[in-house]
């Protein structure tokens, strides 16, 4: 596809944050009643999602797809195709918040712990007042909670669902109740909550700019270095992969 960059059999829109943004706010204009997935593209789902069927079908079948993560980037640009930029889970929900502050739009949080869960949505009504925070719930819930939580979504038919429950799990959850939830949109955003709560805090603007964020997480928290193994084993294989023949 000209205006996708492949990754790994993945074709990634070549669009920016401003770009998907904009696409967002005209499903959620429109009020389609098909929900919107958005899937972050980052290398731990893009490895996945070559041995997982169901997680490849989940993303063919999305709404939009952003490059979250440096590495995305980098291979694309690599292999001679690049993607514009990041647009990572957290960014993207920032800049949904703002404007969501501007068209008065309304939201549902769902996963962190309960006192990150909480803390979000209170800074959220502070620096978005416009914002309606129409409810939340933390990820630490069984199949009867599952149930009703489903149930509360559909009945508050929030513009945006906020889903924190992590990679690809996140994914798996939405896709399972996509004819249930009854929202526009809905986004996996891994830990954003945390970090709008206050409880982690994100990489300095030019750590961000260097796309070393991933370090500055790395020296943050020590005990992230078996995921961040990942990110080479993902260069080398997205960078050798031919994209016209599936890795078996």
């Amino acid at each position: 596809m000209e205006n996708c960059s492949q990754i790994m059999g993945i074709p990634v829109p070549k669009v920016t944050m401003e770009e998907t943004v904009t696409i967002i706010d005209q499903v959620i204009t429109e009020k389609k009643a098909e929900l919107f997935h958005v899937v972050t593209i980052n290398p731990e789902i893009t490895m996945s999602s070559q041995h997982d069927l169901l997680l490849r079908s989940i993303i063919d079948e999305a709404g939009h797809l952003t490059a979250d993560g440096a590495g995305i980037v980098m291979v694309s640009r690599l292999k001679g195709n690049p993607l514009p930029e990041r647009v990572t889970g957290c960014d993207l929900l920032i800049h949904l918040l703002e404007i969501g502050n501007e068209k008065r739009w309304s939201f549902y949080l769902l996963g962190a712990n309960e006192v990150t869960s909480k803390k979000a949505a209170e800074e959220i009504s502070k620096r978005y007042p416009n914002v309606s925070v129409l409810g939340r719930q933390h990820g630490f819930f069984d199949q009867k909670v599952e149930e009703q939580i489903v149930d509360e979504i559909a009945t508050l038919s929030p513009d945006v669902l906020v889903v924190a429950l992590g990679a690809p799990k996140a994914e798996f959850w939405i896709h399972k109740y996509k004819n249930k939830l009854n929202v526009r949109v809905a986004i996996g955003v891994g830990g954003s909550l945390d970090i709008i709560a206050g409880t982690v805090k994100r990489a300095p603007a030019i750590w961000q700019k260097l796309n070393v964020e991933w370090l500055y997480r790395l020296i943050n928290q020590p005990s992230r270095w078996r995921r961040q193994l990942i990110l080479p084993r993902f260069a080398m294989k997205a960078l050798l992969f031919k994209e016209n023949n599936r890795l078996q």
